[in-house]
């Protein structure tokens, strides 16, 4: 396991984690929960996104020890219809999120008591959103009876289901926006096109502070001896191919520290055209910061990595993937001067996966995926309607009393 130094701090663990220790937790010893805090999150984690992130960042802070388990495809299809990604690239992406310590292959769907005490976990997270069976049912319903169950605050503005819909929108319209007047008008404003709403991500726009990029980021500066490896891109809707490419950039030294350029959506939507990026340069900046092999990102970077960013970062050496390089504007290779340095190197992460071949896929299954869309909706819904309807009976009960 890479230690990142994203470990909780003694005043977050009394905070949110011995203080709300369970006593009767019968998973570990006394002795053991005064040592450490174990926690478990478990989930589909379908296109891991910056909103799981969030999660496990918080569940990480109640605590010492984080174990993370992931269902199965088979489970996840039953429940909830079919997954976007295998459970191989699943379980490949929850392991580089650099909060989880642990991860656990075809973890059941439903939480139990039994599941904790196998791992030896005092309690489990999870966001505050809701989570049901194929017939209906709460699937921690066992674990929050037993007081064995924290909450943790959901990521507004981004889901699964969301980041689906936005790839079945743009597959209806195929269309750039090299010519629209929201694109002519769009300024390196982090992403935000006229009216709050980026144009090429067709949604709100996510709300990014300077305190969430902090709760991300790891705050460590290089050290002497760390050898600084540059690489930049869209890394649009941080996947499998991105997580790949990165692990094996971490690998080219034996102290590397690893900074990520992310282009501007407006830079991303020249050379990749049609409603690219699908997330925004926020969303995309929280995404990568998440990775254990990231040290630090560059919000907006310039496209052509030139003479001023390699000297002012003191970079080592520059890494691109297999992909082509798109040239710059004015039709020149944007790593010249990487290259006549002699710090270019092109690294093969034996993936071949992208932003592209993710949309294709939910093109291939768009029905099953539109059907899952609604099928969701319609369980939440009906869920909210009786949790209304029982809040009222109560309410209704107390007055007669």
């Amino acid at each position: 396991m890479i230690k990142n130094g994203h470990h909780a701090t003694s005043e977050q663990r009394d905070d949110a984690g011995e203080s709300q220790q369970p006593r009767g937790a019968s998973g570990c010893s006394p002795e053991k929960r005064k040592r450490v805090v174990r926690l478990w999150c478990d989930g589909c984690y379908d296109m891991v996104h910056y909103g799981h992130s969030n999660q496990l960042r918080q569940a990480k802070a109640m605590g010492d020890y984080l174990v993370v388990g992931v269902h199965t495809d088979a489970e996840i299809s039953k429940h909830k219809g079919p997954p976007v990604f295998t459970q191989e690239e699943r379980y490949k992406m929850v392991r580089a999120i650099k909060w989880v310590d642990e991860m656990i292959e075809g973890a059941p769907y439903v939480t139990t008591l039994e599941t904790l005490d196998k791992y030896n976990c005092d309690f489990c997270v999870h966001g505050d959103d809701i989570t049901l069976t194929v017939d209906g049912k709460d699937t921690y319903e066992e674990v929050k009876r037993e007081g064995r169950y924290r909450e943790c605050k959901r990521t507004q503005g981004v889901s699964t289901t969301d980041l689906v819909g936005r790839m079945l929108l743009m597959t209806k319209t195929h269309h750039s926006n090299m010519d629209n007047p929201d694109y002519q008008q769009h300024t390196d404003n982090f992403g935000k096109g006229p009216k709050g709403h980026s144009p090429w991500t067709g949604v709100s726009q996510f709300l990014q502070t300077s305190q969430k990029i902090i709760q991300f980021a790891s705050g460590k500066e290089p050290q002497p001896g760390d050898t600084i490896i540059y690489v930049a891109g869209a890394f649009d809707l941080f996947h499998i191919g991105h997580v790949d490419f990165l692990e094996m950039v971490y690998k080219q030294a034996e102290r590397p520290y690893v900074i990520v350029g992310l282009h501007f959506d407006q830079e991303v939507n020249r050379y990749k055209g049609k409603n690219y990026p699908i997330m925004n340069i926020h969303e995309r900046t929280l995404s990568v910061l998440a990775c254990r092999y990231v040290s630090e990102v560059v919000i907006g970077a310039p496209y052509a990595v030139g003479k001023d960013l390699l000297d002012h970062f003191k970079v080592d050496l520059v890494c691109h993937g297999k992909t082509e390089v798109i040239p710059d504007k004015d039709t020149s290779d944007p790593y010249a001067e990487p290259k006549k340095r002699g710090v270019f190197r092109t690294i093969d992460s034996g993936n071949n996966l992208t932003t592209d071949d993710i949309v294709k896929r939910i093109i291939e299954n768009r029905l099953q995926f539109e059907a899952r869309n609604q099928k969701k909706e319609a369980k939440e819904v009906a869920m909210i309607e009786a949790m209304k309807r029982r809040e009222q009976q109560e309410q209704g009960e107390g007055v007669a009393h």
